[in-house]
């Protein structure tokens, strides 16, 4: 489950990625071999949980169910 985190809330994809022009057309962040297309590798959390920053400024984290 991939949500995004302020520094005070946790926002799901929806949120936020359907008025990104880096998203995909359903409006959800392009995730592609476990890993944000759109943005960078901000740092590992854990050897489950990696951290990424994507170009709005949002750090995504894609959190095992």
């Amino acid at each position: 489950m991939l949500v995004l985190l302020t520094q005070d809330q946790v926002l799901s994809p929806g949120q936020v990625c359907c008025s990104c022009i880096f998203a995909s057309q359903s409006g959800q962040p392009r995730w592609r071999d476990g890993h944000l297309a759109c943005g960078r590798l901000k740092k590992q959390l854990s050897s489950d949980a990696a951290q990424q920053r994507c170009p709005m400024g949002f750090r995504v984290v894609n959190v095992p169910q």
